[in-house]
């Protein structure tokens, strides 16, 4: 039996490429709108918000204002978002993408009553554009989305299976956690999601749950409460 009624999914955009590669791949996003398909048979209502990083990650150029890099990083997150939207589509899941920018040829724009009605008919919303405002990243999106349609958890698929004290590419000795609380996050200044997101995700009291984007049945084992990746609660 599902633990949530409605989730959150952050998905990196690397969740839509290959791995070490750039641009989307169509069997990659295929597998991840499959595991999102599998999840919402499970009647759990899903919103996503996706990141950009295969194909913009900060500031590329130091000569480049910021907010006009956030700007490239939304667009980023828009080609992720529609790319996903589409997989989800032929597979047969009824999906909805807004965008916090306005672009209406593209997508239609957020508006937060639309958005929780969609949830309720059991569509998958996918969020695209971040915030629609420079400087808040799409881990701050995830935790705002996930505080104003009442998410149960914020799922957080990564490319490690969890929280570690150090990074465990670096460190072979580096320990896992199984559960944390978001006080021994910031505590310990463990790279979970950014400052702003996390306290966040403590006021409002929403558990994150970080996973393995890669491990079979992931979402829908931290959905059916198995013990996967590291919990973190208040």
């Amino acid at each position: 039996m599902a633990q949530y009624k409605r989730i959150l999914l952050k998905l990196s955009g690397e969740a839509m490429s290959q791995e070490g590669g750039s641009g989307i791949d169509n069997a990659q996003t295929l597998r991840t709108a499959k595991q999102i398909a599998d999840v919402t048979k499970l009647g759990v209502q899903v919103g996503v918000v996706v990141g950009g990083g295969n194909f913009w990650r900060g500031r590329q150029s130091e000569d480049m204002d910021r907010g006009t890099a956030d700007y490239i990083g939304m667009l980023a997150t828009m080609m992720n978002a529609l790319a996903l939207g589409s997989a989800l589509t032929a597979l047969g899941v009824p999906n909805k993408v807004v965008s916090a920018l306005s672009i209406d040829k593209v997508a239609e724009t957020y508006f937060l009553p639309n958005v929780l009605q969609y949830l309720e008919q059991g569509k998958v919303v996918i969020f695209g554009a971040g915030t629609g405002s420079p400087y808040f990243s799409t881990d701050t999106t995830a935790a705002l989305r996930a505080c104003e349609i009442h998410a149960g958890a914020v799922l957080c698929a990564k490319n490690i299976d969890g929280v570690y004290d150090s990074d465990p590419k670096i460190n072979a000795n580096a320990k896992k956690f199984d559960k944390l609380t978001y006080k021994e996050v910031l505590a310990r200044n463990l790279k979970v999601l950014d400052f702003t997101a996390t306290a966040m995700c403590m006021e409002y009291g929403i558990p994150l749950i970080v996973f393995g984007k890669d491990e079979k049945d992931a979402i829908c084992n931290v959905v059916l409460g198995k013990k996967i990746g590291t919990t973190i609660v208040q």
